[in-house]
């Protein structure tokens, strides 16, 4: 059973959609909340961050980005003209889970992490990566489907525990995207929604999870960078205790 997600009015959407495995009904549902969005925040003005900090994260990353990259460059050319700051070509990333600030975890908590991910009970699995949406801060595809990134979410949730790391959101607020472009400036959201449906027309993307990185995250120049501590691979699904299906 995948563990269960409640409405929050700290995520995005609000409420999760009707069904987790349905690609048509999670894109239309991250849609018609974007539609609803009236005016967008500045992404960066966050209380909690600075250049100068550096928090430990749970993300799936994309070396080798291959077609999703020629399509997040179509998408962004497409809306050069909206000055929003575009995720650039090695800054691509699915964001899973904070672990906690750097200076709020030990050395020894990122190894005993490490160790216990090494019996994570899930398998590697595919997906979707859908043009296009946004939210309160960003444009964004929408990822399908929701379920195996929701069941990732909680088994990173729980060794996070077992560990004694700081965590981050639980499981049942996680709404999985793929940012492609942030909100720098308070702005009235139509223009940005108008903007955004017609490429909204473009096939999904397919993308293939078989790792998940703990990373050392940093904003920089607007943009998110990291350094990676380690990759983890996710079993094959003839190799995993509990697959993802």
């Amino acid at each position: 059973m995948s563990p269960e997600l409640d409405t929050d009015p700290s995520a995005f959407p609000s409420a999760p959609p009707a069904s987790l495995d349905d690609p048509e009904v999670i894109v239309e549902h991250d849609w018609r909340a974007f539609q609803r969005v009236e005016r967008m925040a500045d992404h960066w003005d966050r209380p909690g961050w600075s250049d100068r900090q550096r928090k430990y994260y749970w993300m799936h990353t994309f070396p080798d980005p291959g077609q999703l990259l020629q399509r997040t460059e179509h998408c962004q050319r497409a809306l050069q003209h909206l000055g929003m700051d575009p995720v650039p070509a090695d800054g691509l990333h699915v964001t899973l889970l904070r672990v906690g600030a750097v200076d709020q975890v030990s050395t020894a908590q990122v190894e005993h992490l490490l160790d216990l991910t090494q019996e994570l009970p899930v398998s590697a699995f595919h997906g979707l990566a859908h043009p296009l949406a946004g939210s309160r801060g960003a444009v964004r595809f929408s990822l399908t489907p929701w379920k195996p990134l929701v069941r990732l979410h909680a088994a990173l949730h729980a060794v996070g525990k077992q560990a004694g790391v700081p965590g981050g959101a639980p499981t049942t607020a996680f709404r999985p995207h793929l940012g492609i472009a942030y909100s720098n400036q308070e702005r009235s959201a139509p223009a940005v929604i108008d903007a955004v449906e017609p490429l909204r027309s473009l096939p999904p993307v397919p993308l293939h999870f078989t790792t998940v990185d703990l990373v050392e995250l940093r904003r920089q120049d607007r943009t998110y960078r990291w350094r990676t501590i380690r990759s983890v691979p996710l079993p094959s699904s003839a190799t995993s205790r509990t697959t993802l299906a």
